[in-house]
């Protein structure tokens, strides 16, 4: 027997591993680790400028990493926002159908309780007709002991 599997074009699987290395380094960054790293990487640029470096060359050097490192975070933080974005989305949908189906559930539930309602005046006329008969049979019984 053959089992048919969802092809996933290389394209997309290459999409994912993006994603997922995107959403490890925007979760990195938002760590202690991310804190400690980059106060050492800061140290270290201060330590050159120190051991007398030329301080144009550094600060150049410094400069460029940070402004580079800040449109790479800038985009990492844009692409979790979208797909958090679209995860609210879903949710939302999820949200709309569980809603649909508790006004399903309720109109049920007011039907079944309009059955109940039915059921108990037919047991209540059963219980005045049982009643009647009753009566009417102690009648029947009196009447036929008098004459």
């Amino acid at each position: 027997m053959l089992k048919y599997q969802k092809l996933i074009s290389p394209n997309k699987i290459m999409k994912n591993r993006l994603e997922d290395i995107a959403l490890k380094i925007t979760r990195w960054v938002g760590s202690i680790w991310s804190i400690i790293v980059h106060t050492l990487i800061f140290i270290f640029f201060m330590v050159l400028l120190y051991l007398g470096y030329n301080p144009e060359r550094v600060m150049l050097v410094l400069t460029t990493l940070v402004s580079l490192e800040a449109i790479y975070l800038a985009l990492f933080i844009q692409m979790t926002v979208n797909k958090h974005s679209e995860h609210i989305a879903e949710i939302s949908e999820d949200v709309d159908e569980i809603q649909e189906d508790i006004d399903e559930i309720q109109e049920d539930v007011d039907e079944i309780q309009e059955d109940i309602d039915d059921i108990q005046e037919d047991i209540e006329e059963l219980n005045d007709d049982e009643d009647e008969e009753d009566n009417n049979l102690e009648k029947n019984k009196l009447n036929i002991k008098f004459e």
